[in-house]
């Protein structure tokens, strides 16, 4: 009787195993997606047997680039929610586009809970325009390099109330300003529309985006005043606005970017206006470029707040005077220094030539003596200042050898003992001495009182 039991226990046991495992087999992906992932495939690379390589269910058995969603109830169908396209490289080798890839409408109307649309290097001939409509439910956009999308795209920006990432790059996108409406992308985190053809005036509203982190406009057309409104993404961490044909001055309600860390204006047409001074008023800066724009005047003295900073370009932008001994004190985390191709004078302070990062300093009137050591490395750039000379003392010291070593030291003299005296320089200090008027007044009146005795 106790073994009958026992057999009857195992019955039971290996039945109900069998029934739950029938259940919980997945249903199969819809026909119809299926079939349109074949003929938007083939669409794609008609060369590539896709039903034979892939006859099966897609959601088992994908290629990489193709990504399904997992229901939570067992008699939910699944569905496709992420394509991707283009060989990008070995470790995401999406399905590769061939020379003539055409693009398939199937991809904009089969698709119902797609999230991401992914297409890298695949429209490169015939000019392609997208439709008005694409799918609500996308949560990112890549067009990346497909010179063949030609659309206008004030166009496309409707509609996408689930979009996040707006990301085209080098394509042939063009237009006149940007037609935006902000009701249409309320969760917008990241817009990036970099090598386009994109003209005319960036749009007030733009700075309603209230969640947008990434703004990259770079390498477009675009012209006339930054508007003030951009001064109101509060959560902007990346702002480019580089290789374009804006002017004007830029903006002072800039200092309302308190999370800012990658601002890069360079190459524009911003007028004389001097180096912006806000940007002493945002610590979260790590890169800063102005480089390419006559800005002219001196170099503020705004560094107090900016030790995060560990790349700044300033570049070809018109500057006088002498570089701040502040600059050496606080940017102790420098990377990156570009001062090259201004009208700089006076000396270098040593504490920009004690880290490790590349400095250009070319190409100004700078003058005095240069001690460098070997933990500048050779990324130094001192060529055209014909006022500087190298101290040979210190480089024997440290035997530091400049010949065939590439520091970009032109033909900087050796310092003779009646070369200029060494620059009044302040180092490992942390905090700078500050000399004003009153208190040269002062030192004076007490050398006079100690001589003179009134």
């Amino acid at each position: 009787m106790g073994l009958f039991c026992i057999m009857l226990y195992v019955v039971v046991i290996t039945t109900t195993l069998f029934s739950l495992s029938h259940q919980q087999q997945p249903l199969p992906l819809d026909s119809l997606q299926q079939e349109s992932l074949y003929q938007v495939l083939h669409s794609l690379n008609p060369s590539i047997p896709w039903r034979t390589l892939f006859p099966d269910d897609f959601c088992l058995s994908a290629p990489h680039g193709v990504v399904c969603d997992y229901p939570t109830q067992l008699n939910q169908t699944p569905h496709i929610v992420q394509l991707s396209f283009g060989h990008v490289s070995d470790e995401t080798p999406n399905p590769p586009c061939s020379p003539h890839a055409t693009l398939n409408p199937l991809i904009f109307t089969s698709f119902p809970y797609l999230r991401k649309l992914f297409f890298y290097n695949c429209f490169n001939h015939t000019p392609l325009s997208l439709p008005l409509s694409l799918p609500s439910s996308l949560h990112e956009l890549v067009f990346i390099h497909n010179p063949s999308f030609s659309s206008p795209l004030h166009s496309l920006l409707q509609n996408l109330t689930s979009l996040r990432r707006l990301i085209f790059i080098q394509n042939g996108f063009h237009g006149q300003g940007l037609s935006f409406n902000t009701d249409a992308f309320p969760n917008l985190e990241e817009l990036t529309l970099s090598g386009n053809n994109l003209i005319g005036r960036i749009p007030n509203t733009l700075g309603m985006l209230n969640k947008l982190k990434v703004l990259d406009l770079s390498g477009n057309s675009f012209s006339e005043c930054l508007p003030h409104s951009l001064g109101n993404l509060s959560q902007l961490l990346k702002l480019d606005l580089s290789f374009n044909k804006l002017g004007c001055r830029i903006p002072e309600s800039f200092r309302g970017l308190k999370t800012l860390q990658f601002l890069d204006l360079s190459f524009n047409r911003f007028g004389n206006f001097g180096v912006p001074l806000f940007l002493g008023q945002i610590p979260t800066l790590k890169e800063v470029y102005l480089s390419g724009n006559y800005l002219s005047g001196v170099i503020p003295e705004i560094w107090e707040n900016l030790g995060e900073v560990e790349k700044l370009g300033f570049s070809a932008m018109g500057l006088v005077g002498s570089i701040p001994l502040s600059m050496g004190v606080y940017l102790k985390k420098l990377s990156y220094l570009g001062l090259d191709s201004n009208n700089l004078d006076g000396s270098v302070p040593i504490g920009l030539l004690e880290f490790g990062g590349e400095i250009n300093l070319e190409n100004n009137n700078l003058s005095g003596r240069v001690a460098l050591s070997r933990k500048v490395g050779q990324k130094v750039k001192l060529a055209g200042n014909t006022g500087l000379c190298l101290d040979n003392n210190n480089n024997k010291k440290n035997k530091i050898v400049y010949k065939d070593s590439g520091f970009g030291l032109g033909q900087l003299k050796a310092c003779k003992k009646t070369d200029v005296p060494d620059a009044v320089v302040f180092s490992g200090a942390s905090s700078l001495l500050r000399f004003d008027s009153l208190a040269l007044l002062l030192v004076l009146s007490h050398v006079w009182f100690v001589f003179t005795g009134f």
